[in-house]
């Protein structure tokens, strides 16, 4: 029974295999990001905001989410590693997974795909968009038919106190 239970919620919920980040390691993050802005490498710089990035789209919170897609595709523009452009495409496509943009975030994956296909991350997280995008459709059949049949209802029931 518990486990039916359990795979209810999963269907619910997205049971996605994404980790959380905690506001304490965001801190963190930023703190390292602003100590490295002062006297740091550009190296060290960049490695610092691509930390801060992954802890924002990994982020509970949505503005938090939102800041980490706004910083990563500034950053975006300036890659020319495909290494560093395949985890940029990643985390910007975790974050919109995350804003529920499931469309965007599937598309970002397949350009990182193209660079790496083999990335086992990249198809994982594909795997649970494109299950995501499917269970919105069966739930958003199930509400139309729904709706259908008690409308229908509705006017046999109304038929039926007319006569």
């Amino acid at each position: 029974m518990n486990q039916f239970l359990e795979s209810i919620n999963s269907f619910f919920t997205g049971g996605d295999q994404l980790p959380w980040c905690s506001p304490d390691i965001i801190a963190g993050c930023e703190k390292e990001v602003a100590e490295a802005s002062n006297d740091a490498s550009d190296e060290a710089k960049g490695e610092g905001i691509m930390r801060l990035s992954w802890a924002l789209v990994h982020s509970r919170q949505p503005e938090d989410v939102q800041r980490g897609i706004a910083m990563l595709e500034a950053s975006l523009v300036n890659t020319s590693s495909p290494l560093q452009k395949r985890e940029k495409l990643y985390l910007l496509a975790v974050g919109y997974y995350r804003s529920g943009d499931f469309p965007k975030s599937r598309m970002l994956l397949e350009q990182a795909l193209e660079i790496a296909p083999d990335w086992n991350q990249a198809l994982s997280l594909k795997k649970a968009i494109e299950d995501r995008i499917t269970k919105d459709g069966v739930i958003g059949i199930g509400i139309t038919a729904t709706a259908v049949g008690l409308i229908a209802g509705g006017i046999a029931a109304a038929l039926i106190r007319k006569n």
